[in-house]
């Protein structure tokens, strides 16, 4: 069993959306602070920090929350725990694998055949190098094992297999 997915995740979900607001707060709250002490601070000490903080959470809430937290390659199926639960998906079972390296964690998406406790739509953050834009090597080779299962398992529907 071998981890694929990124040790940042627990940074990306927690630690970063905590500087971000904290960070938001502190200029509206000088903003508010020069505004009491009569000296004009602008309205965008104001309006901008909390559009900012708008923006942040709807962002992190489709785009960072909903990453799994940790994700294993076994072999045949993939394991992934999040929220306290634990799935196993074989690699048959997997209809689409999306993955992009542009964004920050770079993303991959499994749409699998059925619903599962964390979803139909798996996404987590791969390992990644320091190198920008670089492919996961693991991840590439993962995609063409489940495109060899998706051919060997033929058109698929509904249930998954145990």
């Amino acid at each position: 069993m071998k981890k694929i997915s990124s040790n940042a995740i627990f940074f990306h979900k927690k630690i970063f959306p905590v500087i971000w607001f904290v960070i938001l707060g502190g200029v509206l709250c000088a903003g508010l602070i020069l505004g009491s002490e009569g000296r004009d601070p602008g309205k965008i000490f104001i309006i901008l920090p909390i559009c900012m903080a708008a923006f942040g959470y709807f962002f992190m809430k489709k785009y960072i929350w909903t990453l799994i937290d940790e994700v294993y390659d076994e072999g045949a199926s993939l394991l992934f725990r999040s929220k306290g639960k634990e799935v196993r998906v074989n690699l048959k079972d997997i209809k689409d694998v999306g993955y992009s390296t542009i964004a920050n964690p770079p993303r991959v998406t499994l749409n699998i055949h059925y619903t599962t406790e964390l979803g139909d739509e798996l996404t987590f953050a791969p390992l990644s190098s320091w190198i920008p834009f670089q492919k996961n090597r693991d991840i590439k080779e993962l995609i063409v094992r489940i495109n060899r299962a998706q051919k060997s398992a033929g058109p698929r529907r509904g249930k998954p297999s145990v």
